[in-house]
């Protein structure tokens, strides 16, 4: 959705709602209706109900040091569960549509990073202390404060980085981009499709996904996301019953042998808070948790920043709603995810998936927690929606977030630079983390040596040299000989 007709819709919508629970959420008033949150809840749930397969498999996968592996059955039940709490939670507290589950990439960090380490107990109590950490840092101000310290032309640097980054996130899902194996000796480091070439029916859904749902758009329909992961899958259905299929990847699109099944709660509280001083040094526990906060912190913040923008939420100063309540939800949700033994949960981006649908409020969020809530009984009907049929979503809203790269001034390079290196960073490191700390750093570089060093806030600085530790942690830790 444009500027201008964010604008529209806002001038256009009634000063009071017509009912207690549209007065509560803002939801006229922010120029939305119930349809449109009720579809951009299924949208968001559709474009991230892949956690629930995928966060089971990384952290299923690993052992700790010694030798245990969790249980995938307990941990989808631990995954659905803190996504559907913690989404809600952040619907009626933060009242913004941001869905929040396991996070991918700190929950690899846990399994591959922590957990050879020590205990699963132990590696599970590090995320809830970096999620109690993190709730600190927001009661004191910190947190907050931080965003508020970031130049608007970084702010909507950081939309554009995610927009782009969704994108790639769609298109590599889908199998329409893969890494080249090492084995293949090239230089180029990823390919057009599995091959260099376009080959099977999946990605002929994806594609016809992208197509359907730009046309949608492009002819402004109302509910042009969800349409086309509807249709996809339906799509995506038949050609599998017809051709039976192997290729997919982690979800399959045919109807399950049984549609409901039991939760196994088995995980939820099987952690120690402190059991992981005893297995290995102090000086890397708290390195642990500084990765761990670091990057939660700053892809949260990210993420908060671009959704609201996309959205249309920012005010003239360019804050974001209700920031504190978001921030704290936020830190908790990474403490619960440690509780129940997920991983650290935090908000997600393909919430973004949901703006595009017209979600503009916490609303939404009900939907979405509620669809995960049910995932705990119903989570083979509700994981038939194929990547191929779902990533065409984020693709459209990688657009859509991109139009703000216009606010940019391109012309001042102080702010260009750091604006560029932002952008470009977060797909081609597929992080968020790392585009911020890339635009943090050029900033204050450019702005010191063109004597202009007052203009940046000391937390600017603080957060620079942060991300010089985050970037620089393994000639650190061998420095420390932290092994």
């Amino acid at each position: 959705m444009s500027d201008s007709q964010k604008v529209a819709d806002r001038s256009t919508a009634p000063p009071q709602g017509v009912n207690s629970v549209d007065r509560f959420f803002k939801i006229s008033e922010r120029g939305s209706t119930f349809a449109r949150e009720i579809r951009g809840g299924f949208a968001t749930f559709f474009t991230m109900a892949y956690i629930l397969v995928l966060n089971p498999i990384i952290l299923g996968s690993a052992k700790d040091k010694f030798g245990h592996q969790l249980d995938a059955v307990q941990l989808t039940t631990a995954t659905a569960l803190v996504a559907a709490v913690m989404t809600i939670i952040m619907g009626v507290g933060g009242n913004l549509p941001l869905a929040l589950a396991a996070g991918l990439g700190l929950n690899a960090v846990v399994a591959f990073q922590i957990a050879p380490l020590m205990s699963w107990d132990d590696a599970m109590g590090l995320v809830v202390l970096e999620g109690l950490l993190i709730c600190v840092l927001v009661v004191t101000g910190l947190r907050e404060a931080v965003m508020h310290a970031i130049p608007q032309p970084l702010k909507q640097a950081i939309s554009v980085g995610i927009g782009l980054f969704i994108a790639f996130i769609g298109f590599v899902d889908a199998g329409f981009v893969s890494r080249i194996p090492d084995v293949a000796n090239t230089t180029v480091p990823v390919q057009l499709g599995g091959t260099g070439t376009l080959t099977g029916w999946p990605i002929l859904v994806f594609c016809l996904g992208v197509l359907l749902t730009i046309a949608l758009l492009a002819r402004k329909v109302k509910g042009a996301i969800l349409i086309s992961i509807v249709t996809m899958t339906v799509l995506a259905m038949v050609i599998n019953s017809v051709a039976d299929i192997k290729a997919w990847g982690l979800t399959t699109p045919a109807w399950p042998d049984k549609v409901v099944d039991t939760p196994d709660f088995g995980l939820i509280g099987d952690f120690s808070l402190f059991g992981a001083f005893g297995e290995t040094t102090a000086i890397t526990v708290v390195l642990l948790i500084f990765t761990l906060v670091l990057s939660d912190f700053f892809d949260t913040m990210g993420t908060v920043v671009g959704i609201s923008a996309e959205a249309g939420l920012l005010d003239e100063q360019g804050k974001v709603p209700n920031l504190g309540r978001v921030l704290l939800i936020d830190g908790a949700a990474a403490a619960a995810g440690g509780a129940a033994s997920s991983s650290s949960a935090t908000s997600y981006i393909e919430s973004a998936a949901g703006v595009g649908e017209g979600a503009r409020t916490g609303f939404s969020n009900l939907v979405t927690g509620g669809l995960f809530a049910l995932a705990l009984f119903l989570t083979p009907l509700l994981t038939i929606v194929p990547l191929q049929a779902a990533a065409p979503a984020l693709v459209a809203v990688g657009f859509l977030m991109m139009t703000q790269v216009k606010h940019i001034d391109w012309d001042k390079y102080e702010i260009a630079i750091p604006a560029f290196l932002t952008i470009a960073v977060m797909p081609f490191t597929y992080s968020i983390t790392n585009g911020i700390g890339a635009g943090f750093l050029a900033y204050v570089v450019i702005k010191t040596v063109l004597g202009k060093a007052k203009d940046i806030h000391w937390l600017l600085w603080g957060t620079s040299a942060l991300f010089l530790v985050y970037f620089a942690i393994n000639p650190i830790e061998q420095l420390l000989g932290v092994k």
